[in-house]
């Protein structure tokens, strides 16, 4: 029963309100990024341009936490969760004026940090070194309220906001690359320039086993095509039904379609294959039971491109797999893409990559400290892991951090800690 005359006061100067950000904090660390955070980016003297490391990290730190807009950050300096930190906390108004500071091409050092912090945790047992790489591209629509937003339109969905294009890895959800584009942009606008900057990326972070791009039809080009078969990568990118290729589709010959046994029972699904100009072409066609549990009439048809040479079903069934990067979309918005807090266009382009950022730091503690762990959600990581109520207590000349006794995670995230801590220290 809840004693309804408990005194409540906030006093407690040692109290850590969410003590588990120490684990991707000391990674941060491990990995160097604040340092390297002052190395590539430089504001000039543009107001707000003074340590930018301390200031990118506070965003970090509290966007691994669950923050989604500039005054959440503020969290960070209650009680001594600062001192877990391994780095100063900027306030929310600082913070503020840092954003407004940037331009297109300080954007770009920022976006050069998320490459090189990429590199540095696959050194250091995060990345897929000689193993196959499967890369998702696609795009989302970030929606905003209000009409002070630069650069904000209505897209395909009829809402108003913003239309960022990533790049994930399928495996593990990591943000390999993000642009944040204007809401009326057109799906397909960038890729070509987009792919070349992420096959270089990953080649320097020391991926050299065989790469897979995956997207769906709103990035067919057959610039794409050729460029991703230039760099030795397989591709699968969907086709839009387009009057020459319900054509093609047309003229495959009855006998030639499969069924597929693995789909769901609500629907039934058979694919065909052809060819495309030089590539091939795998088609799905799919009929859906009604409500009344009648196949409707007509087939739907999902055709995609491929350079791919192995069987038609393992093809067909990995291009479907796709719809994983809906996952990696989900958590950031569940985090700091919920909103983009400023009236400026490069602001709310600088917070999009540092929220790549902090999401991929999320990921690499998992993958480096729980590598045997099932990949867990952003809001379980933090619900398991980094929001545990702590508090600081010095005894014998060594600092304490006494978490709450019988925390259904503890081994886990005393295993995370050791394997982070045995990391080397940044050069």
């Amino acid at each position: 029963m809840v004693n309804e005359s408990a005194v409540v006061v906030f006093d407690d100067e040692r109290a850590v309100a969410n003590a588990g950000v120490m684990l991707p904090a000391l990674l941060a660390q491990r990995l160097g990024l604040e340092q390297l955070i002052e190395e590539c980016v430089d504001l000039g003297d543009r107001p707000g341009a003074a340590n930018p490391g301390r200031k990118v990290m506070t965003m970090c730190s509290a966007m691994v936490l669950g923050a989604d807009c500039i005054d959440d950050c503020d969290l960070l300096r209650s009680g001594q969760t600062g001192a877990v930190l391994g780095h100063r906390v900027a306030a929310p108004s600082t913070l503020g004026t840092f954003l407004r500071a940037f331009t297109f091409g300080h954007v770009r050092q920022l976006d050069r940090v998320l490459g090189l912090a990429l590199e540095r945790a696959w050194a250091a047992g995060a990345g897929p070194g000689d193993e196959r790489l499967v890369i998702d591209v696609d795009s989302f629509v970030g929606e905003v309220h209000g009409y002070k937003k630069q650069g904000a339109g209505y897209g395909y969905t009829r809402k108003l906001g913003y239309h960022p294009l990533l790049a994930t890895r399928a495996d593990t959800g990591e943000v390999l690359h993000i642009r944040l584009r204007k809401g009326s942009a057109n799906t397909s606008r960038g890729m070509l320039r987009f792919c070349e900057e992420l096959i270089a990326r990953v080649d320097r972070a020391g991926a050299t086993g065989p790469k897979l791009l995956r997207t769906d039809s709103g990035f067919w080009a057959k610039k794409t095509f050729v460029r991703l078969d230039r760099a030795g990568w397989q591709f699968s990118i969907g086709i839009r039904m387009q009057p020459h290729v319900r054509a093609l589709v047309d003229a495959i010959d009855e006998d030639a379609w499969v069924t597929l046994e693995d789909y769901p029972k609500t629907s039934v699904a058979q694919i065909a294959e052809t060819t495309i100009g030089d590539f091939r072409m795998i088609i799905r066609r799919v009929r859906t039971l009604s409500q009344q549990g009648e196949l409707l009439p007509s087939w739907e048809h999902y055709p995609f491109a491929t350079n791919r040479t192995d069987d038609l079903q393992i093809v067909e069934a990995e291009h479907r797999q796709h719809a994983v990067v809906e996952l990696a979309i989900r958590d950031l918005k569940d985090q700091a893409l919920a909103h983009f807090p400023s009236g400026k266009y490069h602001a709310n382009a600088a917070w999009t990559v540092i929220a790549a950022l902090a999401h991929n730091l999320l990921r690499w503690t998992q993958k480096i400290a729980l590598p045997d762990a099932t990949t867990r959600t952003a809001r379980t990581l933090r619900r398991r892991l980094l929001q545990v109520p702590g508090r600081l207590a010095r005894s014998g000349r060594r600092t304490l951090l006494r978490m709450p006794a019988r925390w259904p995670w503890r081994q886990d995230f005393l295993t995370a800690l050791d394997l982070i801590r045995a990391l080397p220290p940044p050069a």
